[in-house]
């Protein structure tokens, strides 16, 4: 079965034309029938037609033709013809003795003639409920109906009968109103005498053979569909699982990947599973920023806290100053002990110059939530709160994927990573060290220092440090110049920085957006 439907499944032109060549054989099939039906109903007809007509033959030559041979032809027509010779039947008689004839004889076809005044010498006729029915209404409305039907049968076999009235002619009133043994001698021309039946029987289950090519296409068909039906059921039994199986390695990459971002940060754990990296060992040469920080005296501020209480300290100053730092939008490298790495410019940017305002407004904004969280730990009892001390630099470093193809780390390398954090390694405790590329950036906010030119391990050149006094508060300059005599607003949008230009552009255009969507509405 599995090999019937990987058939169709792979050539579904077979299975084309397998439904056009079942649409052809319906009408075929049907017409088949309609013939073979044809044939049985007019093979029967003239089966049943034979037989009475044989009856009829054979009881004129017996009651009629030969009687009035015995007598030489010297005849005449009574009720009682047998007991008078050569004499030939009445058409009543005749009628009367032929339905027995006739239904001997054709054992699917009964006629009957049946009266409720019948001779004296004759035995009452027996009417069932129908023909009682049929003869009352016959002579209460002599001039409606001309013949009345009546179907019974059960599920095996159906009957079909048909009554017509027997219209009393002038002859026959003459005849039975001098007829001594006649029941009733006022009768009338058009009165109904009597009514005769002609019943027809047929076997439901001839009619039913009758359509044999229906039945074997529905046969061959409900075979074939049924069959389909099975691979249908297979194959939905097989989805199921898979789409159950699909369901739970979902759940399971959900999950893993869901732990995997607490590895890495936001914009690379985006960019890995966006498809946008690849997990293979590859380097970029980028200008970023690079932001150092670590705990001084940490050893010793920690030395007399349990595990467990410094465990809890630490990760609650990670966890804060990690959400500062992806408001800012820095890509968080790593953790070491109790330093932070972190970096702008990729793999996301927003130019050199916005990246290193970025991560001065984050060191910043670190060190003022140090600031608070310090008054809070020391009134939970701790002596000497975290103080840490900031590096930043902006240099061209090699970031990307180091490692080994099995294994691998998304970092930064190069001097101007390591000048950060020997930056970092020269700051107070609660100060922000810059170098002077990251310092002419930001120059516009904060308030820095420079120090002598030092020497650093590891790097060619003399560095001046720039050690932040304090933030200077950013120009806040009113950007609405004003609005004119033709309702114009004007926006001076030179004095803010590119990020805080974009927001105020999207803000402005959603605001434009909306006044239009009104506008429309109201028409």
């Amino acid at each position: 079965m599995d090999k019937f439907g990987r058939f169709f499944l792979t050539r579904p032109q077979w299975l084309v034309v397998l439904v056009l060549v079942a649409m052809t054989a319906l009408p075929i099939a049907i017409w088949l029938d309609l013939r073979n039906l044809s044939d049985e109903t007019l093979r029967r007809q003239a089966s049943s037609l034979n037989g009475i007509i044989s009856a009829v033959r054979s009881y004129y030559a017996k009651n009629v033709v030969g009687r009035i041979i015995s007598t030489d032809g010297d005849t005449q027509t009574l009720h009682n013809y047998l007991d008078v010779a050569g004499a030939i039947p009445i058409p009543a008689t005749l009628s009367l003795e032929l339905g027995k004839e006739i239904g001997a004889t054709e054992g699917d076809v009964r006629y009957r003639f049946v009266s409720d005044y019948t001779f004296t010498n004759r035995p009452a006729h027996t009417l069932d409920d129908f023909e009682k029915r049929a003869l009352t209404e016959f002579r209460q409305n002599p001039t409606g109906a001309t013949f009345l039907t009546n179907s019974t049968g059960n599920v095996r076999n159906r009957e079909i009968t048909l009554a017509t009235p027997v219209i009393m002619s002038g002859s026959c009133v003459s005849c039975h109103n001098s007829h001594p043994e006649s029941p009733k001698r006022d009768w009338k021309v058009g009165d109904v005498r009597a009514v005769q039946t002609v019943s027809v029987r047929q076997p439901v289950a001839l009619n039913l053979w009758s359509f044999k090519w229906l039945l074997l296409y529905f046969a061959v068909a409900g075979t074939i569909g049924g069959l389909f039906a099975a691979i249908q059921f297979r194959l939905a039994s097989g989805f199921s699982r898979l789409n159950d199986e699909l369901a739970e390695n979902n759940k399971f990459l959900a999950d893993i990947s869901l732990k995997i971002s607490k590895y890495l940060s936001p914009q690379v754990y985006k960019s890995i599973f966006s498809g946008e990296r690849d997990a293979s060992i590859s380097t970029e040469r980028k200008k970023l920023t690079v932001f150092f920080s670590d705990i001084k005296d940490f050893t010793a501020t920690t030395e007399r806290m349990q595990p467990e209480e410094l465990t809890e300290l630490l990760n609650q100053y990670f966890t804060e100053m990690s959400l500062i730092a992806e408001a800012h939008g820095a890509t968080i490298d790593k953790f070491i002990g109790d330093a932070i790495v972190a970096f702008f410019g990729d793999p996301e940017t927003l130019g050199a110059k916005e990246d290193a305002r970025a991560c001065v407004r984050m060191a910043l904004a670190m060190q003022d939530r140090l600031a608070e969280l310090g008054q809070v730990w020391n009134e939970q009892g701790l002596e000497h709160p975290f103080k840490a001390r900031m590096g930043i630099n902006t240099g061209y470093c090699n970031v990307g994927n180091f490692g080994s193809a099995d294994r691998m780390d998304y970092t930064i390398i190069g001097a101007e990573a390591n000048l950060a954090a020997r930056l970092e390694g020269i700051a107070d405790p609660g100060g922000i060290v810059l170098s002077y590329e990251t310092y002419a950036h930001v120059r516009d906010f904060v308030d820095a220092e420079p120090s002598d030119p030092v020497e650093f391990k590891g790097i060619a050149r003399k560095i001046i440090p720039y050690h932040i006094r304090n933030a200077a508060p950013e120009a806040k300059v009113l950007p609405v110049a004003g609005m004119g005599d033709d309702g114009n607003l004007t926006l001076d949008l030179e004095p803010l920085d590119e990020a805080t230009r974009r927001v105020v552009l999207t803000a402005i255009e959603d605001a434009l957006r909306q006044v239009a969507q009104a506008k429309l509405k109201d028409k």
